[in-house]
């Protein structure tokens, strides 16, 4: 099969971005399952009901959440009708919403998509290890699931590759989200996995982490209250990572996906 995951959706830059290739995409590239990461999607902070929908209608089969999760209050509601919005799944009990969800693909395969937040210098959860394998072990890779997404939205990256050391051979990508920055460490792990520290996100990288420049920059010189951040409202890019599994739901082909500009350019050219 055929996945893509794309990174936190910055505001309307990145929301463009997503509607404006995904559909081609997702043909030109024969697609199986599309998982967006949208918890920045309305102005940078939180998703909208009409948001999830408009991203889910560009092509994505599910979306996932992060720290920002329920910034937006509406989201405390409509999360509960919307089983492709997926929040981290180690929220304590009696949050809104589910960490995991399952996509059904037209050819009829089986991907579970997971979504953890870490708890290294970031809103302290429940422990994420065991939420995911209570998910993973619900629905394991090769019995229950034909592929299985995680979404780890966390700050720390050795959280995240520790991640990756956990669920090696039980997932088929194990994916870092939140700092919205792309790194260069795409790789299939010894037991098969497919693993990217962070996804980098899809909005205008003419920015501070998809923010207007000015405010942050202020903070940083100032360190005194100032106005509310705002997103960068220049082109967004399309950023993430592309994965083709085996039979057995492992990875055989891993690609960073960059489209856009500021940065330089990547995609699976085998899949053209």
């Amino acid at each position: 099969m055929r996945l893509l995951f794309l990174g936190d959706v910055v505001g309307r830059p990145g929301r463009k971005a997503v509607t404006d290739r995904l559909p081609s995409l997702r043909e030109r590239w024969r697609l199986d399952c599309v998982v967006v990461n949208g918890e920045n999607a309305a102005g940078g902070f939180g998703i909208t009901e009409s948001i999830c929908d408009e991203i889910l209608g560009a092509g994505a089969d599910a979306v996932t959440l992060g720290n920002h999760s329920f910034d937006q209050r509406e989201a405390l509601v409509f999360i509960a009708r919307q089983p492709k919005l997926v929040r981290p799944a180690n929220y304590p009990p009696g949050t809104p919403g589910r960490g995991a969800t399952i996509v059904e693909t037209r050819a009829g395969a089986r991907i579970l998509v997971v979504n953890v937040m870490g708890r290294l210098f970031i809103d302290a959860l429940d422990d994420p290890f065991a939420a995911v394998e209570r998910e993973l072990s619900a629905c394991p890779l090769g019995e229950a699931a034909d592929a299985v997404i995680v979404d780890v939205h966390a700050e720390a990256t050795s959280e995240k590759q520790a991640f990756g050391v956990f669920l090696d051979g039980r997932a088929s990508l194990v994916v870092g989200t939140h700092t919205h920055v792309p790194t260069g460490d795409h790789r299939i792990l010894p037991g098969g996995t497919a693993y990217l520290t962070d996804a980098g996100m899809c909005g205008d990288y003419d920015s501070v982490l998809g923010m207007q420049k000015e405010e942050p920059l202020r903070r940083f010189l100032q360190k005194t209250p100032g106005a509310r951040l705002e997103t960068a409202q220049g082109e967004g890019t399309l950023c993430g990572i592309a994965v083709e599994t085996n039979a057995a739901g492992l990875s055989v082909r891993v690609s960073a996906v960059r489209l856009g500009p500021h940065l330089e350019e990547t995609w699976p050219r085998d899949w053209d």
